[in-house]
């Protein structure tokens, strides 16, 4: 438990939740590519971390990480509107940070929408710095921000 919040590995159970806060909080304006069995995928990837985060025994936020072998990719990640600035988020990025400390990765790579400044913010405060912008990354519409952490051992 971090906080106040519990995290743990997604099940097939969560996916439902998953898909749907994907889809009304990242992927708004765009066409809807984190569907359940999607989401199922990367529970099941064991190159992936699929997490939720639990705040009083109900769902709150999740995240979804890739691990290569040089560094790790933040998928997705979001905190449901009526938990957030709650600390859930960071909750969920510090549980990634451990588990990539842990397997040896240096590098963590995320990217938000250049007009999230909000998210952007967020990861900046925890230690990401920005490092290109990604042109049309979002469907030829939006752009991207890469932002990246590198840990220390």
């Amino acid at each position: 438990m971090i906080a106040n919040h519990q995290i743990e590995l997604a099940r097939a159970a969560d996916t439902a939740y998953i898909a749907a806060l994907s889809k009304d909080a990242i992927e708004h304006g765009l066409t809807w590519s984190w569907t359940p069995q999607r989401v199922l995928r990367s529970v099941q990837d064991v190159a992936t971390n699929t997490i939720v985060a639990k705040t009083g025994g109900v769902l709150a936020g999740f995240a979804i990480m890739k691990y290569r072998d040089e560094d790790a990719h933040l998928l997705l990640m979001a905190v449901d509107a009526s938990h957030r600035r709650g600390g859930v988020g960071s909750a969920l990025v510090q549980w990634l940070e451990t588990t990539v400390q842990m397997a040896g990765i240096r590098t963590i790579r995320v990217e938000a929408r250049e007009n999230n400044v909000i998210a952007r913010a967020f990861y900046k405060a925890l230690g990401y710095r920005e490092t290109q912008v990604l042109r049309g990354y979002y469907e030829g519409r939006d752009d991207a921000v890469v932002l990246k952490k590198t840990m220390h051992s």
